[in-house]
């Protein structure tokens, strides 16, 4: 049989992945929060396990820490809810300031760049009624996310039930679907899958803590309002590869100037930068690069496709799907270049 051209090969791979890649997204509803369950479970299965061992029942086994950890959760947003009704509160102070720092820039404005009163607030309110307009929108959209963040919450903790209930018959159907020569393989890889997902997310979790810990007493001290809840937002949002970081900075920055003054604003600013700046070169590298050895430009061209195929769920799935992919990889022959190609050698 003759050798198949190179062309043809390329062809068939690119519109393989092509097709691959239009189901992910096709069946993101389904996949998005059947991922997260397989991920959490993968983390619960050592408690579960261990209650096994007690004599717990399966079900008792299973049920117990996904009930404490929903208690937790639901703890936890309930903090978070009482200090954001707070901010609600002084919403329309913190309007009335903004809007006293407004007529200072316009009024400023003139005497320092050669621009007039007139066009400045037309500027200004052609971008309010835009702001208007895409505000709509996006409460529109947070309404929508909110509905399917309602829907995937009761989803989630099922599938790790039936996935921790069956977990088994999951194993045992991986395992003959390779020959018996391959078992010793494959229970290698789901090890070492095991091992990655419960290292990133622990190294994760831990790296939430310190960041939140550090923006809270930097917040306290420099007497910004909320502090707690500020810290808490900003060390969540921080979670997103690359760009979480300079998102997370303008919830401080909007109450620091809309409750204190310009000099505080700096302060919080040059904070949010020194915080990163240790996050990025000591705390991350050390408790959760460590764990997943993944380099720098595939990172973020995972986070920027996961955006592209199933928005933020994508960018918050996208380095640890990756690192078992790599998992995967190392252990396939052919895929053995590609599984170099994503690891970090540095």
């Amino acid at each position: 049989m003759d050798k198949v051209p190179f062309y043809i090969k390329i062809s068939l791979f690119f519109v393989g992945l092509y097709a691959f890649v239009s189901i992910l997204y096709a069946v993101q509803d389904i996949l998005i929060p059947l991922v997260y369950a397989t991920i959490l479970a993968i983390v619960l299965s050592p408690v579960v396990n261990f209650l096994i061992r007690k004599k717990f029942g399966r079900i008792l086994a299973i049920a117990l820490p996904l009930v404490v950890s929903f208690l937790f959760i639901v703890s936890f947003i309930y903090l978070l809810g009482s200090q954001a009704s707070l901010l609600r509160a002084s919403f329309p102070a913190m309007a009335t300031k903004f809007q006293q720092l407004l007529n200072q820039f316009i009024v400023w404005i003139p005497d320092h760049i050669p621009v007039s009163n007139e066009k400045i607030r037309d500027w200004i309110s052609s971008s309010k009624n835009e702001l208007i307009g895409n505000s709509r929108y996006m409460i529109g959209q947070t309404l929508l996310y909110t509905g399917n963040f309602l829907v995937v919450s009761v989803l989630i903790p099922v599938y790790i039930f039936m996935i921790l209930y069956y977990k088994k018959q999951l194993l045992d159907f991986v395992h003959k679907s390779f020959s018996t020569a391959r078992n010793k393989e494959v229970d290698e890889v789901i090890m070492a899958i095991k091992r990655i997902v419960k290292n990133y997310l622990v190294g994760l979790m831990l790296e939430t803590g310190i960041i939140a810990l550090l923006y809270f007493i930097s917040l306290l001290l420099l007497g910004i309002d909320y502090a707690f809840l500020l810290a808490v937002i900003s060390s969540l949002i921080n979670i997103i590869p690359y760009v979480g970081g300079l998102v997370g900075v303008l919830f401080p920055v909007a109450i620091a100037i809309t409750t204190r003054s310009l000099t505080y604003t700096l302060l919080v600013v040059a904070v949010y930068i020194l915080v990163q700046q240790v996050d990025n070169h000591y705390i991350r590298p050390r408790i959760v690069g460590s764990k997943v050895k993944i380099n720098a430009l595939v990172s973020v061209i995972a986070v920027i496709a996961g955006e592209a195929l199933w928005g933020m769920p994508g960018m918050l799935l996208s380095i640890p799907l990756v690192a078992i992919a790599k998992v995967i990889f190392d252990h396939i022959r052919p895929l053995k270049p590609l599984g170099e190609v994503l690891g970090d050698s540095t």
